[in-house]
């Protein structure tokens, strides 16, 4: 057995037999091969298994899901060239359609990935936690209130079942942003006032004519094919992009909700099919009058931007517009360390916990993030001003309760803030 273990774990398996028996199964536990799945085998999906098979010697890729060959085959082809022996998928366990999710859990893995459109996050996470598996779960979590409060009630099961639930709001992760927040919160800008995020970009992945469509494929194969252009999959740019920078907001107001928020936004460049926004700006209302204002934009040829700026009473915290984070007022602070690989952070902190039985469970700040960016879009395409409470309780469903590929997908138009009602 030791010539073929890694030398720290040979180390460790000849100190637990000399400590005795329990040790010894401590010992196993820590070499047992840790099988993972993936749903969802596009860019992210694919990044996020390289990630896993890096973050623990033991973990192997042994399933896939998804609802296209193509990326299936694309994605396996890029893992083996990075992870090689640590890829064991068999032809058996590459699932496709829209219950390959299903297949997948109950193929034996013990970890699953979600890297799937964000709207079918909610169901897929709920099967995951029912059949007792540790999930990465990409952001955002939901793309309306009822997904959230579904994955609220998953939280809570997860928590009594033990599991692990690390989120994708990547960030979080990141130790020269944590290294910022700690200074904020430690009180390095006296009150915080104000919170003032960018997230200023390029297209995503803009809707194609329709001429382009193939032959044959099924509407609901057309707008998975191109997810990021209907709310009903993505959310809209501020609730799938721009949702980091408001879990920064988050991060800041100590994962507290806002009062209200009202928001602006519309779509400037005109798309064929589709029906989200390009721009947003959203300002969100906390007690004592503190405000934090959110501007994003998805359009080519523009300024573009992703930065932070936390006003306080004493000073004026940076994050984004040089090397690293810094503070100027009365105390003067600049991250001067060395910057991790926050997406690696992620995966390492996931397999370290199930290691050491120790859940992570970042299940109810990261459906904070997500109701927040949620919060603002209903702002936006209403024109009201949304109060927390109202944003928690809508009604409005934009995920069907039922699909399959020949589902008939009700599209809204576009929507015209004051006409536009909220739900």
């Amino acid at each position: 057995m030791s010539d073929i273990l890694p030398p720290a774990r040979r180390g460790f398996l000849k100190a637990s037999l000399a400590a005795g028996f329990p040790a010894v199964l401590s010992a196993m536990q820590a070499t047992k091969a840790l099988k993972v799945g993936l749903v969802g085998c596009g860019g992210r999906g694919t990044g996020a298994a390289a990630q896993a098979m890096k973050a623990d010697d033991y973990a192997e890729l042994t399933a896939v899901a998804d609802v296209s060959q193509e990326r299936v085959d694309l994605c396996l082809s890029k893992l083996r060239e990075v992870a090689g022996p640590k890829v064991k998928v068999e032809p058996q366990n590459v699932f496709l359609g829209l219950d390959a999710f299903e297949k997948l859990i109950a193929s034996g893995v013990d970890v699953v990935l979600l890297a799937t459109p964000p709207g079918f996050r909610p169901q897929h996470l709920r099967a995951c936690i029912e059949a007792n598996k540790h999930v990465f779960c990409e952001k955002p979590v939901a793309v309306d209130a009822p997904g959230i409060r579904h994955v609220l009630e998953t939280a809570k099961l997860a928590s009594e079942k033990n599991l692990s639930i690390v989120a994708g709001f990547c960030w979080r992760y990141n130790n020269m942003i944590k290294a910022a927040f700690e200074q904020v919160h430690g009180g390095a800008i006296g009150d915080l006032v104000a919170y003032y995020a960018t997230y200023y970009t390029n297209p995503v992945k803009p809707m194609p004519a329709a001429n382009t469509r193939p032959d044959g494929i099924t509407d609901v194969e057309w707008m998975i094919a191109n997810w990021y252009n209907f709310t009903w999959l993505c959310g809209d740019g501020l609730v799938e992009q721009a949702v980091h920078s408001v879990d920064k907001i988050a991060w800041a107001m100590q994962d507290k909700p806002p009062v209200s928020c009202v928001a602006v936004g519309g779509r400037q460049i005109p798309a064929e099919g589709g029906n989200i926004f390009d721009h947003f700006e959203v300002n969100y209302l906390y007690p004592k009058n503190v405000r934090a204002f959110l501007g994003c934009r998805q359009i080519e040829g523009c300024h573009n931007e992703n930065s932070d700026y936390l006003m306080g009473t004493k000073g004026i915290c940076t994050i984004g517009r040089g090397p690293g984070p810094r503070i100027e007022g009365e105390t003067k602070w600049t991250y001067t360390g060395q910057r991790n690989d926050m997406y690696q952070a992620e995966h390492d902190a996931l397999f370290a916990s199930i290691r050491r039985n120790q859940p992570i469970a970042d299940t109810e700040r990261m459906t904070t993030s997500t109701l927040l960016a949620i919060m603002g879009r209903m702002a936006a395409y209403t024109g009201q001003q949304i109060t927390w409470e109202q944003a928690l309780n809508s009604q409005e469903e934009l995920f069907p309760a039922k699909l399959d590929l020949n589902t008939a997908v009700v599209v809204p138009p576009l929507a015209r803030p004051g006409l536009t009602r909220f739900v």
